[in-house]
């Protein structure tokens, strides 16, 4: 016999309103950027060539920009809506590079909640610690529909 586990989910469309929101900051270190780079096998040398990047505009090493979709996407899967939500599209304008070890701080407000598609539409901004904006995105999220329930199996 065993248990499934009663899983927590994330906000259901009826849950969420217009104005919710969350705040979110995130240094972005070492273990991430080779992860990161490991699992893609991504060889950008603007990413990890310090002296490569010495010769270019940039003058150091820059965050992958997949890296900081990356970190979008995650806080809302845990937290806004949650888990269970899946993104449904995403449309980001990176305004300005991001250099490793730099700390960020993304606001991620719910402007539309669209009860007919089952859609939430969430605004991120993203600043550096000198509160400069480096990206603006839009993403359109479906929010969690299903509860899991607890079963037992013989």
């Amino acid at each position: 016999m065993y248990t499934m586990k009663v899983q927590k989910i994330g906000k259901t469309i009826d849950e969420i309103e217009e104005g919710d929101s969350l705040s979110l900051t995130e240094s972005i270190e070492d273990n991430q950027l080779l992860l990161y780079l490991g699992l893609t096998n991504d060889a950008n040398p603007l990413y990890i060539q310090h002296e490569y990047v010495k010769q270019t505009e940039y003058g150091q090493p820059l965050v992958p920009s997949v890296m900081l979709m990356g970190i979008i996407t995650s806080a809302i899967s845990k937290h806004l809506p949650g888990p269970g939500s899946h993104v449904v599209n995403f449309s980001i304008n990176f305004i300005d590079p991001v250099f490793h070890y730099e700390t960020l701080t993304f606001e991620f407000e719910v402007i539309k909640v669209d009860k007919m598609k089952d859609v939430v539409t969430i605004s991120v901004e993203a600043t550096n610690h000198e509160e400069k904006r480096i990206l603006d995105a839009v993403v359109m999220v479906k929010p969690p529909t299903v509860t899991l329930k607890e079963e037992t199996h013989e």
